[in-house]
């Protein structure tokens, strides 16, 4: 059994493909330089499919960079995390997930895998309209629609998700419960060789570790 997974080099991804790994799917993970700011996540999933061995590790080169309009794309400053906040971050990059479910969804057809796993989560997450389960749910309508092996060889290839209903604190206690290498992931929009502790996804992330009563592995700059 074969399953395309997700893979940024971020905490919930890797726990993501620990749990398809557990589940008994060769795994074939598919990354993305999409003209980020930074190349930090990018290493660490390269780290991250070394340890498990993967058969071939895809990273495809699309650049949203040039679409804009996001502090990961451009050189809008990355502001402090707020955990008050209510509305969509400048972080978000627009139409991210569909785009990249899309090309999960052409390799998954090639390789005539079964399963697509992606870590998004609907719990504690910056509040991208792209990780809910209304946005899931659609995508797998569409991918029922869009393929050859689903219209013509009636294979469906399913979209799994189980980190959505998730805390940060659960994801890194099912993480640690795996196995899976916590300490060659990076979640910081900053991209430091360090991890800056303060935007968004650093909070989060300390958030998590701090609620499963484990230290991060990671190091982060000192003044957090």
């Amino acid at each position: 059994m074969k399953a395309v997974v997700l893979l940024s080099g971020g905490l919930d991804s890797t726990v993501c493909m620990s749990v398809a790994q557990k589940e008994g799917y060769e795994i074939y993970p598919i990354s993305f330089d999409y003209g980020q700011r930074h190349n930090r996540e990018t290493e660490c999933a390269k780290m991250v499919a070394g340890f498990y061995g993967v058969v071939r590790h895809l990273i495809i080169s699309t650049n949203m960079g040039a679409i804009g309009g996001s502090a990961l794309t451009t050189d809008i400053d990355v502001p402090d995390g707020d955990e008050t906040r209510n509305d969509i971050p400048i972080t978000y990059v627009p139409a991210r997930n569909l785009i990249f479910l899309s090309y999960a969804l052409g390799y998954a057809e090639v390789l005539d895998a079964g399963k697509i796993y992606i870590g998004v989560n609907a719990v504690d997450y910056s509040g991208y309209p792209d990780c809910r389960p209304e946005f899931i749910e659609r995508f797998q309508q569409l991918a029922d629609y869009s393929t050859k092996a689903a219209t013509q060889d009636e294979k469906v290839i399913k979209v799994e998700t189980p980190l959505i209903n998730l805390t940060k604190g659960e994801i890194v206690k099912l993480g640690m419960t795996n196995g899976a290498p916590l300490d060659l992931t990076t979640s910081c929009y900053r991209g430091g060789e360090k991890a800056c502790g303060s935007c968004d996804s650093c909070l989060l992330r300390l958030r998590g570790f701090k609620e499963a009563g484990y230290s991060d592995p990671i190091p982060y700059e000192p003044f957090r």
